[in-house]
């Protein structure tokens, strides 16, 4: 509003006076400076992400160039259209979604290692994938997802209850409570994994893998994208219902709704990625606390630095993947593990 009123008042000044022009102007340029400058970190992270993006378009067993597009031969724009183009949009869909989830969850619980990884969220959605193939065997993946999103989001809301029993919230018990509560589930499912003689096809969902994507079989993802739209709208009521309900009340908040909302865009975000990829680890812990140490613990300021750090960082692990051991090629589910659980491992050191 204060830059509105200098350039109205500079532009009345100049028209009273033509020599006042070069004033306005340099007035002009500085605001734009000044805006590029407090945005940059941000634009610089959407070039990345775009770069990542284009890369990741042209890796891959079959060469792919440039020169193939602007000569517009049929295999290559078809090898383009179904597979690259997909597996790339998912990639930077699923980062987004992840990333933000794992922030929604940290500031609900105000516990920087908490996560669909350390919260159970991803041994959830596994229960109720095979709650889905024992009933309906041949069950669509809509219908599949909609099972794994229920019982992610009653876990959650499991997750939460035991959260709230805890007097005294350490910061490592806390998520190792998640971990205990995650394989208690995962152990269930192996079980009756088991008995069926299912477990190999259980197997195949636990590890994140892009290299099936294909056009048609991806688009479940999307809603991804109203979640993590809702999620910016809601980023402060998050962080003040993480503070407890009589505080949230005292606020005029509605904290049982604020708190449903939260679970539900987790939950959506975590079943349709599980249904379309598989597990993805730690990439909802590791992302949000490089952002936090980076520009702070701002939600509504740092929610697009997490999603498109998440975007990159996931493409970036795809992209080695499929480079490290060519033409052959690691699961994006163990590149990221490795990665993450590295560095989750080394904010454990530095939190202690």
């Amino acid at each position: 509003m204060t830059n509105r009123l200098v350039i109205l008042t500079k532009l009345k000044r100049a028209q009273r006076n033509p020599k006042r022009f070069p004033s306005l102007l340099a007035t002009l340029g500085q605001i734009v400076v000044r805006f590029i400058t407090s945005k940059w970190p941000l634009l610089a992270l959407a070039a990345v992400v775009l770069l990542l993006g284009l890369l990741s378009l042209f890796v891959g067993v079959i060469d792919l160039s440039i020169d193939d597009l602007f000569k517009a031969q049929a295999g290559e724009i078809d090898l383009l259209a179904i597979s690259r183009f997909p597996r790339t949009i998912s990639l930077i869909i699923a980062g987004i979604g992840l990333s933000v989830s794992g922030l929604i969850m940290q500031q609900m619980t105000q516990n920087k290692f908490v996560s669909p990884t350390t919260a159970g969220s991803l041994d959830a959605a596994k229960m109720g994938i095979l709650a889905s193939i024992i009933f309906l065997p041949a069950a669509s993946m809509l219908v599949q997802s909609l099972f794994a999103f229920a019982f992610t989001f009653l876990a959650s809301i499991a997750f939460l209850k035991m959260v709230e029993k805890i007097q005294h919230r350490n910061v490592i018990f806390v998520p190792l409570i998640g971990l205990v509560f995650g394989g208690i589930l995962s152990s269930l499912s192996t079980f009756a994994a088991v008995n069926l003689n299912i477990v190999q096809q259980m197997d195949a969902w636990m590890m994140g893998d892009f290299s099936g994507i294909l056009a048609g079989h991806y688009e479940l993802l999307y809603v991804c994208l109203p979640a993590t739209i809702l999620t910016y709208f809601y980023a402060s009521k998050f962080t003040v219902v993480g503070m407890g309900h009589d505080f949230s009340k005292s606020l005029g908040l509605n904290y049982r709704a604020v708190m449903n909302i939260g679970l539900f865009c987790v939950s959506l975000t975590v079943s349709a990625v599980m249904i379309v990829a598989g597990a993805i680890s730690f990439l909802g812990l590791v992302v949000p606390n490089i952002i936090s140490m980076l520009f702070g613990d701002n939600v509504k300021r740092t929610l697009p630095f997490v999603a498109l750090f998440g975007a990159a960082f996931l493409l970036a692990c795809d992209i080695l993947g499929r480079l490290v051991i060519f033409p052959y090629e690691i699961p994006i589910g163990m590149m990221v593990g490795l990665i993450g659980g590295t560095i989750f491992l080394i904010l454990l050191l530095r939190k202690r």
